[in-house]
């Protein structure tokens, strides 16, 4: 199994592929900056680093990165800056999975590829009756309007929701929903769930990007474990926190 892994060089993409080569997975990482990967990864025998910036690539470069690959993991982000926040690309995470999907689709692999994408428990799955009060709807519009970051985690998902859904036979995906992300030392026990079991906004929970990076890495690699999540939005939190 090759696994590509795209926002690899931030906290929680990091941590995704130490686990991933630690199970003795191939991984490719595209990043921007190659030495902010730890060095201890960037020696690894394993890991193959592809020095771009992903919505630069071409369509046939980027099928060329992907052609051989199984799964495609995404831990893209915005830089908590405010070029970061308000700055282009404004839509990074959405385009980069739509190019990522028509990557796949070219490549014509013989299965289909598994898609994990990293997102927030701030967005709903509208596949399912997920309740929200009216006072987290109208904060949401808001945090909607005012913050794009999470206007494009929204159609980031959706590009796999809707765009691609749950029967396309070139990629099947998993959209992986945290609360509050903080830093760990170490995996620790942690629940996930088909949808939130408290409010993002005014009872967040709480957690661990290295438990993040754990759930992507098992649901990528443990078959029962896809299946059991294929096609929908599992939301994690650290345990006690759910």
């Amino acid at each position: 199994m090759t696994i590509l892994v795209v926002g690899a060089s931030g906290a929680t993409g990091r941590l995704l592929v130490e686990d991933l080569l630690g199970r003795g997975q191939r991984v490719r990482a595209i990043v921007r900056s190659p030495d902010k990967l730890p060095a201890n990864l960037r020696s690894h025998p394993l890991l193959t680093t592809v020095h771009a910036h992903l919505l630069d690539l071409s369509d046939d470069d980027l099928a060329l990165h992907v052609g051989d690959c199984t799964a495609v993991a995404s831990c893209l982000g915005h830089t908590l800056s405010f070029r970061g926040i308000y700055g282009p690309p404004r839509r990074l995470v959405t385009e980069a999975t739509r190019r990522l999907c028509g990557a796949v689709r070219a490549a014509r692999r013989p299965h289909p590829v598994r898609f994990v994408l990293m997102n927030t428990a701030g967005n709903r799955n509208r596949d399912l009756d997920e309740p929200t009060s009216l006072g987290q709807r109208c904060v949401v519009g808001l945090v909607r309007l005012l913050l794009p970051p999470h206007a494009d985690n929204e159609q980031a998902a959706d590009v796999l929701r809707v765009g691609v859904g749950r029967d396309d036979g070139a990629i099947e995906w998993v959209v992986v929903r945290p609360d509050t992300l903080v830093d760990a030392g170490q995996v620790t026990p942690y629940d996930v769930h088909p949808s939130p079991t408290r409010s993002a906004i005014f009872d967040a929970g709480r957690t661990s990007r290295i438990n993040v990076a754990h759930f992507m890495a098992d649901v990528i690699t443990n078959d029962d474990l896809w299946r059991r999540w294929r096609g929908q939005m599992p939301v994690i939190y650290d345990q006690g926190y759910a």
